[in-house]
């Protein structure tokens, strides 16, 4: 008799500083796919945090460094046992640096690569594979700077020639920077056995604004891109390659509501003049601070409108359902939103749904709606249903270790 569990498993290690998108999106929307991810970080444990950074290029030569979200770790390091992973997952930013210089990170690492199951390490992840020796014989790409590194511990550098470059090597799994998400996550679904079907031909459509909340937008623009679908964004008054500035919104000690800073600059990939919404199949509506002018521009409203009396898929977070109000698109609807959103649901004829928790979603129909980017892999995953997107994965009966038992 053969035994499968529930789901494959990814193992992730994490560290203070890692890059943020690097990070997030992967856990996200691997749990999304119907994955168990589990975060760990050396001296930590369940439900402690390690903080996040955003690195980006601006005016200057290198990169800006500036803080990101923190991400909420949901397993202890001392307590897990790497063999019994499907996949391994090393984000980078600056974490690696010291994670690779401690001898417990090294040595899990090892282990884990002893079963020969699939790794994906991105931009810096890839100094702890270096550190246990674990990139001698193999291809691969990083970040630019650690091409000697990568050179002296044996490897065959591919020359990373964008931010999204990529490389895969039997059951290695390589990428540039977080820019290259989309296909290092799939590249990495790959090597782990998984099956997408459904998303050939989909057109996805992101309407975006100044200071959209940056989880609610990258994280499914990118976990859907992983999935094959083709994905736009957009904002009123912008063409495609301007970039629209994310910010980032957390609860700070000891204030009774959250507040702001700036996060990435997010770039279109269409232009908002002249759009035709039969042209897709579904919207999404990230949340922030972009909303409430959104909200107003009759032009945003004649484009969702398109959308809900064509009866399409709509997905909505946070504060997008905002927008879905002023088009009257909630009425008869449930919908669940950030808590601050409930007076413009209730008051636009929706019917609310309390999000007892920052991760609550709900489906109504062709409509979903989240709370906030906790829900992330939530609000994915419904959206993948609605969508009629489905992810499967094939079990190697032959390889030790790859969670099955044999009676």
């Amino acid at each position: 008799m053969v035994f499968f569990p529930a789901q494959k498993s990814v193992l992730m290690i994490c560290g203070d500083h890692m890059e943020k998108f690097e990070a997030k999106v992967a856990f996200q929307a691997l749990e999304a796919f119907g994955l168990k991810v589990d975060a760990v970080c050396p001296g930590k444990k369940a439900g402690d945090y390690v903080h996040t950074s955003i690195f980006q290029p601006f005016v200057y030569r290198s990169f800006s460094e500036t803080a990101g979200h923190k991400f909420t770790l949901n397993a202890t390091f001392d307590e897990v046992e790497p063999t019994e992973y499907n996949g391994l997952l090393t984000p980078g930013g600056r974490a690696p640096e010291y994670l690779a210089g401690i001898e417990s990170v090294v040595e899990l690492a090892k282990k884990y690569a002893q079963t020969g199951k699939p790794i994906a390490s991105i931009c810096h992840g890839s100094l702890i594979l270096a550190a246990g020796d674990l990139l001698r014989g193999r291809t691969l790409t990083a970040y630019p700077s650690l091409k000697a590194v990568v050179i002296a511990a044996g490897a065959q550098w591919v020359p990373a020639d964008s931010p999204g470059g990529y490389a895969v090597d039997g059951n290695l799994v390589s990428g540039v920077s977080y820019v290259a998400n989309p296909k290092f996550i799939s590249l990495f679904l790959e090597t782990l056995g998984c099956k997408v079907s459904g998303a050939d031909n989909k057109r996805i459509l992101f309407l975006c604004g100044d200071f959209t909340e940056g989880l609610e937008l990258m994280v499914p623009f990118q976990a859907l891109q992983a999935l094959g679908c083709h994905v736009d964004a957009v904002c009123p008054d912008k063409k495609a390659g301007e970039t629209c500035p994310t910010v980032i919104h957390e609860f700070l000690p000891g204030d009774q509501t959250y507040s702001g800073k700036t996060g990435y600059n997010f770039p279109l990939t269409e232009t908002f003049g002249g759009l035709d919404s039969s042209s897709y199949d579904a919207l999404v509506l990230p949340g922030g601070q972009a909303p409430e002018y959104l909200s107003v521009n009759e032009d945003v409203l004649t484009l969702v409108k398109g959308f809900t009396d064509a009866g399409k898929p709509v997905g909505s977070m946070g504060h997008g359902q905002m927008i879905l109000s002023f088009a009257d698109a909630l009425k008869g609807k449930k919908c669940t939103a950030h808590p601050s959103v409930k007076l413009n649901v209730v008051m636009a004829g929706g019917i609310w749904i309390e999000p007892n928790s920052l991760d609550t979603c709900f489906t109504d129909g062709n409509l979903v709606t989240g709370a906030t980017w906790r829900g992330n892999a939530q609000f994915i995953s419904q959206l993948m249903s609605v969508l009629g997107i489905q992810v499967s994965f094939t079990w190697d009966l032959d390889k030790t270790g790859d969670g099955v038992i044999l009676l």
